[in-house]
């Protein structure tokens, strides 16, 4: 049976597997088991890793928390239990450890990167959050053959957390993964989940009464994403989303059409990226990443190089860790947060200034992960099944317990969008 510390430290491993990836010698094999399956399926187990990985920097990541590397002896891969080994066709083969990291082939299938169409209306404050999950993962008794529960987005009250209906997943995507991304209208979101060629990402659309319409597949990209999506975020108008992807040699920054799947990528040489949002124009994309901090990538840019088309307005040296971003609904400042201090800094730079510092929840992690709504007002962030709201005019806080209806529900708390 593995540990709980060992589901932990093969946590990239098992999630690139989801993308489809083959068995490799002396790893335990993993159960599908239907979406509907009891909630105790998932609720006893560990719990895979609810952040995105950090670089390691000697013995330690960045936040100082020690960096711990995957055995595949001890990973098990995903794959239904009893089924061959399969590769996804097309794929490339896993990089091995030893062998240098090359620089990815980067795609410009897309003419225009920018989002210039017609923002979709915001509807005053957010009526509806929705909550996206990693597959629930848990290891019986005596057993190194983990149970894998898929998990589909669902979409809550956000004034109580009340479970209001499951968004229904594509044919084609197995479970959600981590994260969500929402227009400013807090109708239009989009998702991403696994799938076995990679991740594969898909638009909903909801009703006045929060209920999700049918899921709008994004044609496939063409990038081969194993399944470790650190950021997402999608335009102001819903015709465009951008993503970052763990490449060998750093991350890729893409920016993918909706309806066609055509993308352009950004390579960021040996950076993390974490954070993306949409400039409200269309024309530019704010960027979180380890090591370099906070900037603003223009789309217009003809550069492949990420940081040779992007103005870095806050380093992040000398600071605590940075994970997300947010435009103002002006479009003139970036609200950002520094560990649990949420700041805001003019887009084209200047001086950062203090908006608020909520008390940080027993036992969070040392970053905060966010999303603001399209009023500009309201900054969302979940732990341990809770939504905290945090107003950022007066800095008041209040949280509400996420309500999973009869979903599964791991030892993992979902990040959420609204």
């Amino acid at each position: 049976m593995l540990s709980r510390a060992a589901v932990a430290m093969s946590g990239l491993l098992v999630l690139a597997c989801l993308g489809g990836c083959g068995e490799q010698p002396g790893s335990g094999r993993v159960t599908l088991l239907p979406a509907a399956a009891q909630d105790g399926a998932a609720q006893d187990g560990a719990g895979l890793p609810s952040a995105p990985p950090t670089p390691p920097t000697g013995p330690t990541g960045p936040s100082g928390t020690p960096h711990l590397a995957a055995s595949p002896s001890e990973a098990p891969s995903i794959r239904p239990s009893g089924s061959p080994p399969v590769r996804p066709s097309g794929s490339p083969p896993m990089a091995s450890p030893m062998t240098p990291p090359g620089k990815p082939a980067l795609v410009s299938s897309l003419a225009e990167a920018s989002a210039t169409g017609a923002a979709l209306p915001v509807t005053g404050p957010p009526r509806f959050f929705v909550a996206a999950n990693l597959p629930a993962a848990r290891f019986p008794e005596g057993s190194k053959e983990a149970v894998i529960t898929p998990v589909p987005p669902s979409v809550h009250d956000a004034a109580t957390g009340r479970f209001i209906a499951a968004v229904p997943l594509p044919p084609g995507v197995e479970s959600s993964w981590k994260l969500g991304a929402a227009a400013p209208d807090n109708r239009t979101f989009l998702f991403s989940g696994t799938s076995p060629a990679g991740t594969r990402f898909f638009r909903v659309r909801l009703g006045d009464d929060g209920r999700p319409g049918a899921p709008e597949l994004v044609p496939d990209t063409g990038a081969r994403v194993p399944g470790v999506v650190p950021a997402l975020a999608l335009s102001h108008d819903g015709s465009r989303f951008a993503f970052a992807d763990l490449v060998p040699g750093g991350s890729v920054v893409s920016v993918v059409e909706v309806t066609t799947g055509r993308r352009r990528d950004w390579h960021s040489g040996d950076a993390l990226v974490t954070g993306l949002s949409w400039a409200p124009d269309g024309r530019s994309l704010a960027v979180v990443s380890s090591p370099q901090g906070l900037g603003v990538l223009d789309l217009t840019s003809p550069e492949k190089d990420l940081f040779a088309a992007t103005r870095i307005l806050r380093p992040a040296s000398g600071v605590p860790p940075m994970t997300s971003v947010a435009y103002t609904p002006d479009g003139t400042a970036l609200v950002y947060a520094v560990g649990y201090a949420v700041e805001r800094i003019p887009a084209d730079g200047g001086v950062p200034a203090l908006l608020a510092k909520p008390e940080p929840p027993k036992g969070a992690s040392l970053a905060m992960r966010f999303d603001v709504d399209g009023t500009g007002r309201h900054l969302l962030f979940t732990h341990a099944w809770r939504m905290h709201r945090l107003d950022l005019r007066d800095g008041t806080t209040s949280s509400v317990r996420i309500d999973r209806g009869d979903l599964p529900r791991g030892s993992v708390s979902p990040d959420a969008a609204w």
